[in-house]
């Protein structure tokens, strides 16, 4: 069979096929005892900590780092991808990963690379139609010890697929035929075919139970205040039969009902698990970050506080049952849905040890609770906010303020937050604010009105801060790292178009009546590789850095170090208006999430930039305790999936995703050099 007729049979078909010649997968020896450690889980462990315990690349070789292998792969969908998010698990000497348009599996020797199997369900309308596509940001591997070890996914139509990890064949004891269809028994009504329900993110399982979440459309203009819910559902590992469902939206009789004024809980949709979730085995609790309901900027048609909108949830693993549960944002109007994995802790505040769980927020907190009892170890305090001004919104009247550990993003936007790097472009950037709303964190949005105001100006961003890659925690040291952008959205409502949507405020801008339509916004468009958002000639709105790496000691609470992240980006480095001058190191914006191990804190860049190996990015270390850099590696492409790391053999080598605009994906995988 040539190779273009295996591919066929691979990406087309609804049938697992094997390539030629490969049936079984190598069995790899265990070695001796430090010889091997493996990344079983997308978070590192059930945690989401992606810590390892490994040190052989350090702060004295990291540079010197060479490529072991690396996988492209264009042939695993029916175009290239350009956006491959994946974090890859290795198990037995086994990288797993899924990859390509069609959101593929593939195993591969983790020693070399060599693709051992494949699988791909070719979903045909329903694929096609999904709002969650391409390749995803992981899979999640289960045994029971005694040979019986699966791989599971969720497909882009929204499909649980549990594959035989030793061949990839589907496990036809799982559901029908290995595939368990997710828009059934979920206690609402969808359309399998357009039903705006998918998922992004790895499911998570533990003691034999899979937990899966659910995401919807992102960005846009929402077509109607009615919507699929995000309803969240535990599955038996073996059978694939539903065990329990969590309505994260609630029904009569139900906690939380009552925060749904005038019946909006029966209409209103969204309110899913899109992010990574995290277990808690000591005590069986799932900790779930839940998005914001329908819509992202508009609730006048959902008043109340909206539970669990926004909320951290913890729910028993076997039952569903909620156990407690935090709402971060009450009444969300700012789409500061919860991007990321809760973070299981071990600290200790005071000399009193703490069962911690941590979840880190667009808004650039980190929400810190004992994760038996859902009381804030630091204390997180209601306090008054501005009521907005759009007709018939409903506001809450006060918000939750993260007292400790300070905020570890710009909250809110200031005179003294602007672009000041020369005093003529200061005086720009304050011409174009003028014509928005400017406040702190919680500022509500305004009906863009021409000339002014044009929007509010939000700062993080809607997508942070920080978003999905989430952050990082040494369970050695007590300390959490994470990367976030600084970037701003100006954040306008207008009625929607006739027959785009049934609500009544959408996000918009209001345009110039006597005027041609602009080409961008404010002060020019996007900024880019730079801070994004509104522009000042080209360069962001906002002060650098736009993108920073921070560290937070969780036994004190306190901000030990922050640096800018990324080298600064070509169109800030070689802008006139900055010629002569001396810029420090701006970060750059990106999806960047961080590895932390016994020796380092590793992290790719995001975009491209000039580099002496070319265009390309790099992947710094950076000493753990000060924040120094110790190392860096170049790379093709920008990161656009988060690092891991394993040992095999008594060797330790280190995956990162990489893709971007003319790259399309490709694992990279480095170890030391002979």
């Amino acid at each position: 069979m040539t190779r273009q007729a295996r591919r066929w049979t691979l990406s087309v078909g609804p049938l697992v096929a094997l390539l030629v010649g490969v049936a079984t997968i190598p069995t790899y020896g265990q070695a001796g005892a430090g010889q091997n450690w493996e990344w079983k889980t997308y978070g590192a462990d059930l945690r989401s900590t992606r810590y390892a315990p490994l040190d052989q690349i350090n702060a004295t070789n990291f540079s010197k780092l060479e490529v072991a292998w690396r996988f492209k792969t264009d042939h695993l969908g029916p175009r290239p991808e350009y956006q491959l998010q994946a974090t890859p698990l290795v198990v037995g000497g086994v990288m797993y990963s899924t990859a390509g348009t069609r959101r593929a599996v593939v195993a591969l020797d983790a020693k070399t690379g060599e693709q051992l199997w494949m699988h791909s369900l070719n979903e045909g309308k329903r694929g096609e139609a999904a709002p969650r596509q391409l390749s995803g940001r992981g899979l999640t591997y289960w045994s029971d010890g005694k040979g019986d070890d699966r791989i599971i996914y969720v497909t882009p139509g929204y499909q649980m697929v549990a594959l035989n990890a030793k061949n990839g064949y589907r496990v036809t004891g799982f559901g029908k035929d290995g595939i368990v269809d997710l828009k059934l028994e979920d206690d609402q009504q969808m359309d399998l075919v357009t039903g705006e329900v998918g998922l992004h993110a790895a499911p998570v399982v533990a003691k034999n139970v899979i937990v899966i979440g659910a995401a919807h459309q992102t960005g846009g203009v929402p077509k109607s205040k009615t919507n699929e819910k995000g309803y969240v559902r535990g599955f038996d590992v073996r059978t694939g039969k539903r065990l329990w469902i969590f309505h994260t939206i609630p029904r009569p009789g139900e906690f939380g009902n009552d925060t749904w004024l005038n019946d909006s809980w029966s209409y209103t949709g969204n309110a899913g698990v899109w992010a990574q979730m995290s277990i808690d085995e000591e005590s069986d609790t799932v900790f779930m970050p839940v998005e914001l309901p329908t819509g992202d900027y508009s609730g006048m048609h959902r008043p109340g506080n909206n539970l669990f909108g926004e909320s951290i949830v913890a729910v028993d693993l076997f039952t569903g049952k909620r156990k407690w549960h935090y709402q971060l944002v009450h009444h969300g109007l700012w789409d500061m849905d919860i991007p990321c994995a809760p973070i299981i802790a071990d600290i200790t505040v005071d000399g009193r040890p703490i069962k911690a769980v941590m979840q880190p927020t667009k808004q650039g907190w980190l929400y810190v609770f004992d994760r038996i009892t859902g009381k804030p170890v630091w204390p997180i305090e209601e306090r008054p906010v501005e009521k907005g001004t759009v007709p018939g919104e409903w506001y809450a009247p006060t918000q939750p303020f993260v007292t400790k550990p300070p905020a570890y993003e710009v909250q809110g936007v200031a005179e003294k937050d602007l672009i000041d790097f020369t005093p003529e472009l200061k005086a720009e950037a304050l011409k174009i604010v003028a014509n928005y709303k400017m406040g702190p964190i919680f500022t509500p949005p305004v009906v863009s009105t021409w000339p002014r105001p044009l929007a509010t100006l939000m700062l993080p961003a809607a997508t942070g801060g920080a978003n999905w890659q989430g952050g990082a925690f040494d369970p050695e040291t007590k300390m959490f790292y994470i990367f976030t952008n600084n970037a701003v959205t100006p954040l306008g409502l207008t009625p929607p178009a006739a027959g785009r949507s049934d609500m009544a405020y959408v996000q918009g801008t209001a345009r110039n009546p006597d005027a041609a339509p602009p080409t961008g916004r404010g002060g020019g468009g996007g900024g880019g590789e730079g801070g994004g958002g509104l522009t000042v000639q080209g360069l962001p709105l906002i002060k650098p850095p736009y993108g920073r790496i921070s560290a937070i000691d969780l036994n004190k609470g306190d901000l030990v170090w922050q640096i800018a992240h990324g080298e600064t980006p070509d169109n800030v480095k070689n802008h006139p208006a900055l010629k002569g001058l001396t810029i420090p190191r701006t970060g750059r914006q990106g999806r960047i999430g961080v590895l932390v191990t016994r020796s380092l804190l590793i992290a790719g860049e995001g975009g491209f930039i000039t580099t002496p190996q070319g265009r390309g990015a790099y992947m710094r270390a950076y000493d753990k305790a000060t924040g120094k850099e110790v190392g860096a590696v170049y790379m093709p492409a920008p990161q656009t999936g988060s690092p891991m790391t394993y040992m095999l053999d008594g060797v330790q080598y280190l995956t990162i995703a990489i893709s971007g605009p003319g790259y399309s994906g490709e694992l990279v995988t480095y170890k030391l050099g002979s």
